[in-house]
C-alpha cells in the first residue's frame, strides 16, 4: 500500500503564491520521478512539471518561471511553489510518483487525492 498525501492548496488572488505538498508514505523502497499534474474543469488532465531523483526537472511553457518543483528525498516529499498565480491557473492539482515496493520489483504509478487551487479576485 502506498498514499500520497497533499496539501497546500486554497484560494488566492492574481499574482499569489502558493506551495503545494505532496508526502508520500506506506511500502516504499525506492521512488523515482515525482510529478505534479493539474486538471481544470472541462479539460483533460495535464502534467505541469516532473522531477527525477538526482533533481532535474522539466514543466510546461505555461507555467515556466513562476512554478518551481523541487523535491526532498529524506522526507520522500514533493513540492510545487506556484508564484504570479494567474486565474488559468485554477484546477485540481495532483501529485504522482513512480515507485517501487520491494527490492527488484516493478515500478508503478501513484496518484494522490488532488488539491483545489482558486486563482480569483
Amino acid at each position: 500500500q502506498v498514499q500520497l498525501v497533499e496539501s497546500g492548496g486554497g484560494l488566492v488572488q492574481p499574482g499569489g503564491s502558493l506551495r503545494l505538498s505532496c508526502v508520500a508514505s506506506g511500502s516504499i523502497f525506492n521512488i523515482g520521478a515525482m510529478d505534479w499534474y493539474r486538471q481544470a474543469p472541462g479539460k483533460q488532465r495535464e502534467l505541469v512539471a516532473t522531477i527525477t531523483p538526482d533533481g532535474s526537472t522539466t514543466s510546461v511553457v505555461s507555467v515556466k518561471g513562476r512554478f518551481t518543483i523541487s523535491r526532498d528525498n529524506a522526507k520522500n516529499t514533493v513540492y510545487l511553489q506556484m508564484n504570479s498565480l494567474k486565474p488559468e491557473d485554477t484546477a485540481v492539482y495532483y501529485c504522482h510518483a513512480f515507485i517501487t515496493n520491494a527490492p527488484g520489483g516493478r515500478v508503478g504509478g501513484y496518484w494522490g487525492q488532488g488539491t483545489q487551487v482558486t486563482v480569483s479576485s
